[in-house]
């Protein structure tokens, strides 16, 4: 009699489990949780599109402005092209030398950099830094970047429209 005790406990116990793993309510949840993840880029660059749509008025921080730093001016022209052959960018200003003064292991340095202004999407941001890091001749490249908060709504779409949104 104790043996059939616990062969039915047993088998209770484990269809209790699956019913609660199987039901149909928590596949759903459990769906509609991963396909969030996955489409969470293109829904949240649809979001930023309708409030611009309806309101009128710009999403604060979906564009940012980046600052690069290069050791010349033929360093910042191939920065400059490869960023842009990339789509990583919709527009590169290069900004004529400036004079720079830092520190490096231990002392104080002085040049003359040129300094690049890059505008792109927000998300943009990691691709275009590792990017960077790979292609520029200093150790530890200059990547700055800044949100937008304010500007002009056709300007943005022009950068939304040069730059895709992967």
């Amino acid at each position: 009699m104790n043996g059939k005790m616990d062969w039915l406990c047993q088998r209770c116990h484990r269809e209790s489990i699956n019913q609660s793993f199987f039901r149909p309510g928590f596949f759903t949840i459990c769906l509609g949780m991963l396909m969030t993840l996955v489409m969470y880029p293109v829904l949240r660059t649809l979001g930023f599109q309708l409030h611009s749509a309806l309101t009128g008025s710009y999403m604060s921080g979906h564009h940012s402005v980046i600052l690069i730093n290069c050791p010349n001016e033929q360093a910042a022209k191939d920065i400059s092209r490869a960023i842009m052959e990339r789509r990583l960018a919709a527009c590169v200003n290069i900004l004529p030398k400036s004079y720079t003064m830092y520190y490096w292991k231990g002392e104080i340095q002085d040049a003359t950099e040129n300094l690049l202004m890059v505008k792109t999407r927000t998300s943009k941001i990691q691709s275009l830094t590792d990017f960077v890091r790979s292609i520029h001749p200093y150790d530890v490249p200059e990547v700055l970047s800044f949100p937008v908060e304010d500007g002009s709504l056709s300007y943005m779409k022009w950068i939304d429209d040069a730059v895709p949104d992967d």
